[in-house]
Order: C-alpha cells, then structure tokens, then sequence
C-alpha cells in the first residue's frame, strides 16, 4: 500500500527554513545551512546528473529516501517565489530543465496552471482543490510506488494535522537559526504518535525515521 512519506531537514531548535525567505535566498538567512551535509554526497551529485562525490553513513539514508518513491507533493513556495495568480508560465521551479524529481510532482497552489513537462521525466501538476485531493492524485500517479512529502514547513504542517504522513524522517542538523519556518507548528499534543524505527549518525546531521500512527 502506498504511503505518504516526509524526508526533511531540520535545526536543532527545530526550522525547516530561516528567517526572511526571497528570492535570492529561497531557504532564508542560514537555511542553506541545513543541507551541508548532503550537497557532497555522491548521491547528490548523481541526482543532479555529475560525478564524484562522498560515500558515508547519509548515503545509505538518502538512497533508502528514493528507493520506492513514485510522486511527490510540495508546497508554492518550494516550487517558486511567485505569488498570487500565474502572470504567465514563464517560472519553471528552481531546478533547470531537468529537475532532480524524475516523476510527477504535485504542487499545491490556490491559482490553477497546466501541467508542465520538463526533462527526465518530471511533470508538475498544479492542484488548487486541497491536501486530500493533491495526495489522490499522487497517490494515483505513484501506482503503489510511495508518495514523498517534500515541504515547505506550512504544507508539510496541513498533511501532519490531518493525520495523513505515514513516516517522517527527519534529519537533524547541528545548527540554531533563531527563527523561520518551523516544523510541527500548531500541532496539538496528542496529534502524532511516533513509534521511532531507524537512528544513523553521520558527519553534521543525525537522521531519525519513525513511524506515525
């Protein structure tokens, strides 16, 4: 059966992204931080179509994160620093032509827009009707492969409210940034119960998976 997972980053005190998001500085002041760990790895440059790269504990992580992944969900404001309605196609994502996704991705958004077809095998799908309806979709779209839940953090938070991620992995890195876009927002005590199935250290981040009932 298809599941809904999260993969994120996150600081110790708990941002997925700092403070004062832009354009220039899509993640915020010190968020690209967040993701040291993982610009290095061979996987990482392998996604993105290079080579070389590190091979340490992360990587093991990260191959399991897209091992079984058939579509993906993320928020506006991971695909794109445009607001309100589309003035016209021109914003294409952050990635280039070829993002590193290679399946259907669903972006939540409230101003419709054609899909997008771009190289390797990515499509964006621009869902303006909910969280229940982008997951239908993705979920459709996967066939039976799981469903990642890439973020941002008010996105990420909606699925997490009502109760529909399946797993979390979260990647914990050492790092406070004081303020931004924080994980777990408005959750009520009780919202998730989280059985944890996997901790691995690695070098600037400690990854823990967990299951959510």
């Amino acid at each position: 059966m298809s599941k809904l997972s999260l993969s994120i980053a996150m600081s110790l005190d708990g941002y997925v992204a700092g403070p004062d998001q832009s354009d220039e500085n899509p993640l915020g002041i010190g968020g690209m931080n967040l993701h040291e760990w993982f610009f290095p790895l061979k996987a990482f440059r392998e996604m993105h179509g290079e080579d070389g790269g590190e091979v340490n504990a992360s990587s093991a992580v990260v191959e399991e994160r897209w091992a079984n992944i058939g579509a993906t969900i993320m928020g506006r404001n991971m695909f794109g620093p445009v607001r309100g309605p589309w003035p016209d196609e021109s914003w294409r994502g952050w990635w280039g032509e070829d993002p590193p996704y290679h399946h259907p991705v669903f972006v939540l958004t409230h101003h419709a827009r054609e899909p997008l077809e771009m190289q390797g095998g990515t499509t964006f799908h621009f869902v303006s009707d909910g969280i229940e309806s982008a997951l239908a979709q993705a979920k459709d779209a996967a066939r039976g492969l799981d469903v990642s839940l890439a973020g941002g953090a008010s996105v990420v938070n909606q699925y997490l409210a009502a109760r529909l991620v399946d797993e979390i992995d979260v990647s914990i890195v050492p790092l406070i940034l004081g303020a931004g876009a924080r994980l777990f927002r408005g959750l009520d005590r009780g919202t998730l119960k989280l059985k944890q199935v996997r901790v691995v250290d690695a070098p600037g981040v400690t990854h823990i998976k967990y299951e959510v009932s």
